[in-house]
C-alpha cells in the first residue's frame, strides 16, 4: 500500500521560511510525478509546485520565486523549500504522488504564517 506522509508544518512569521517534506512508503518515486497542493479554510485545494521524473518542476504564480519543489529519490522524499511566507499561505499543505494510474495524497501539514 502505497502512502505519502508530510511533515515540517508549523507557525512561522511574514518572511520567514520552511521546508515540508513528503515521504513515500510502499513504492519507488523514481518515476512519479509529484504534487504539492494547498487547501485554505473555506477554499478549494490548489496545486502550487509540481515535479516530473525527469525533474521537471512547475509553479502556481502565487509561490514563484518563493518556493521550490525538489526530490530525493533515494530516500523516496520530496520537499518543498517555502521562503518569504506570507500570510495568505497559510494553509493545509499535501503532497500528491501520480503511481499506478492514480493520484494519491497524503493527509497534509498546518502551516501558518502569523505575526
Amino acid at each position: 500500500q502505497v502512502q505519502l506522509v508530510e511533515s515540517g508544518g508549523g507557525l512561522v512569521q511574514p518572511g520567514g521560511s520552511l521546508r515540508l517534506s513528503c515521504a513515500v512508503s510502499g513504492s519507488s518515486l523514481s518515476f512519479a510525478a509529484v504534487h504539492w497542493a494547498r487547501q485554505a479554510p473555506g477554499r478549494q485545494r490548489v496545486l502550487v509546485a509540481s515535479i516530473t521524473s525527469a525533474d521537471t518542476t512547475t509553479y502556481a504564480d502565487s509561490v514563484k520565486d518563493r518556493f521550490a519543489i525538489s526530490r530525493d529519490n533515494a530516500k523516496n522524499t520530496v520537499y518543498l523549500q517555502m521562503n518569504s511566507l506570507k500570510p495568505e499561505d497559510t494553509a493545509v499543505y499535501y503532497c500528491a504522488a501520480d503511481m499506478r494510474g492514480l493520484r494519491i495524497w497524503g493527509r497534509g501539514t498546518q502551516v501558518t504564517v502569523s505575526a
